[in-house]
């Protein structure tokens, strides 16, 4: 995957939601654009005037609009043209994870004994034991702890193994970008991580650097949750009030150093990061061993990691995640990978037995898209969050999708999951929750982002002005601007405000008027995420 266009200022501003300001920060006004046939007023036009702009000259277009009950296609470009979907690819994920795993699906982590227990001694290893949760936090691996000096274990004889062997040991997806090692949308997999967070980006510990009281001193550094499996390199300085906050923070390849440079200056804010981890397992065993110390229980024994638990382990405790049906919120909503992925590699191990791994989930999910209308054969998907340069669907395979899923019994808690255009809150509005204010889409849209460098899509449902309800697919591949969002919210807002008879052009806005930050989808903002 490409980094995101640009960096963001890590301490932007969260955004104002006064209604005062709501068109103003949509940026987009409604009738023809300057120049534009005024009779031209049926949606096929409307939305051809708007993918004639010209950030769009030498790029790609797959654009579909139907009518979600009949199935009518009320619009079309390119329908069949396989372009880089990016985090449109959740939508084939969760789908298929609703239906193959299930709404009520929970991902269970174990402690388990491979000994015997003479009073407070455990003799033998102790088993740290995963099954793929992209949610667990050190709170939960305290828990774990904690049940187990409540029972009066004081110490552990043997070893801590973390086993990992739910999933197999790939750590990063096909052609995942190398320079994106250490950020925290690229983290590595494993059937066993911890989340620093109730975003739950798995795999990642936050980093906090404030500047020192005066010029000349150390930036000041922490790091959650607590541990010492990350070393800190602290190369920064403070600089006098006023000064170039040009603060960065890094992990080295290969290892968990973490490289903290740059300058801050006195009085300002603190700069907070979200960096990945080598080899997650490691990551989990290190916070469940502080854990455990914490409660005054020792383990004698080093830790290994990557090791199955012995048949005939006897289990001591067990934390249960949140159902697949609540864990679609954050994973939709905020666009995260890491869930996509562990949903994945989930799949295939629940269609094999065999250890996850991407090949046999993709072929899962391909397995139920087959029932749900898409053709498998017509789309290539590698992985689960579109994080992939090789993942290729059309806007047409989208619209089979989003008619097919309204009749699954779980379709409510699925659509309950997608981002609603201009709705404030991140467990509501999600990526969404910046754009299409002011407008008929406002509340309206309820749909799926994606952005990596010269790929953006948006797919899902929209009411028109008569209370039809349309599904759509844009996807737009292979622009120059750093960003083509304005057409996308041109395009539905334009949908919105239709009726059977008329549509016209919604103008999108200009690269200024979007304001900062419009050329970065929100899911790679942090800390605020829009």
């Amino acid at each position: 995957m490409s980094r995101p266009v640009r960096r963001v200022n890590h301490r932007m501003r969260h955004w104002i939601w006064p209604a005062v300001l709501a068109v103003a920060a949509a940026g987009l006004s409604f009738g023809p654009p300057a120049g534009a046939d005024s009779d031209r007023s049926g949606l096929p036009e409307a939305i051809d005037t708007i993918l004639g702009d010209p950030r769009m000259e030498g790029g790609t277009a797959s654009v579909v609009v139907a009518d979600a009950a009949s199935g009518d296609i009320l619009y079309q470009h390119r329908p069949s043209g396989r372009l880089m979907p990016a985090s449109n690819t959740k939508l084939l994920t969760s789908a298929a994870a609703m239906e193959l795993l299930g709404p009520g699906h929970r991902f269970t982590t174990d402690v388990l004994l491979d000994g015997t227990r003479r009073g407070s001694v455990l003799h033998g290893d102790l088993y740290l034991r995963g099954t793929g949760d992209p949610t667990t936090l050190a709170k939960d691996y305290d828990g774990l702890a904690a049940e187990i000096a409540d029972s009066g274990v004081r110490r552990v004889s043997g070893r801590l193994v973390a086993d990992d062997t739910r999933f197999d040991a790939h750590r990063v997806g096909d052609t995942w970008g190398g320079d994106d090692e250490s950020a925290y949308y690229a983290a590595q997999i494993s059937a066993l991580s911890v989340a620093p967070d109730t975003d739950y980006d798995t795999g990642t510990v936050i980093v906090e650097v404030a500047p020192g009281a005066k010029a000349g001193e150390r930036p000041r550094v922490s790091v959650t949750p607590k541990t010492e499996y990350v070393d800190i390199d602290l190369r920064a300085t403070t600089v006098a009030a006023g000064g170039a906050d040009t603060i960065a923070v890094e992990r080295r390849h290969g290892e968990n150093t973490i490289t903290v440079s740059g300058t801050a200056p006195a009085g300002g804010d603190t700069t907070k990061e979200w960096v990945t981890v080598w080899e997650p397992t490691g990551y989990a065993a290190a916070v469940f061993r502080d854990a455990l110390a914490a409660h005054g229980v020792r383990v004698s024994g080093p830790t290994r990691t990557g090791k199955a638990t012995p048949e005939g382990a006897d289990r001591l405790a067990s934390h249960d995640s949140m159902p697949v049906k609540d864990l679609m919120v954050p994973f939709m909503k905020l666009s995260n990978n890491m869930h996509a992925e562990s949903l994945t590699k989930a799949m295939g191990h629940k269609a094999t037995g065999r250890p996850g791994s991407w090949r046999d989930g993709v072929a899962a999910i391909g397995g139920y898209l087959r029932t749900a209308g898409v053709d498998p054969g017509k789309i290539r998907q590698v992985d689960g969050s579109g994080l992939s340069r090789k993942d290729n669907v059309a806007a047409d395979q989208y619209i089979e999708l989003l008619r097919s899923v309204k009749g699954e019994p779980w379709f409510a808690d699925w659509y309950a999951s997608l981002p609603v255009a201009c709705a404030p809150g991140k467990s509501e509005g999600g990526t969404l929750r910046s754009r299409m204010c002011g407008t008929p889409a406002a509340l309206n849209v309820h749909a799926k982002t994606g952005s990596l460098t010269g790929a953006s899509a948006l797919s899902g449902y929209v009411k028109d002005k008569d209370g039809r309800e349309l599904v759509f697919s844009v996807i737009l591949n292979n622009y120059l601007p750093s960003s083509v969002k304005a057409l996308e919210d041109a395009i539905v807002v334009t949908l919105a405000s239709s009726t059977a008879d008329r549509a016209e052009p919604v103008t999108p806005r200009s690269a200024r008027a979007a304001g900062p930050g419009a050329d970065v989808e929100c899911s790679w903002r942090k800390p605020a995420r829009c």
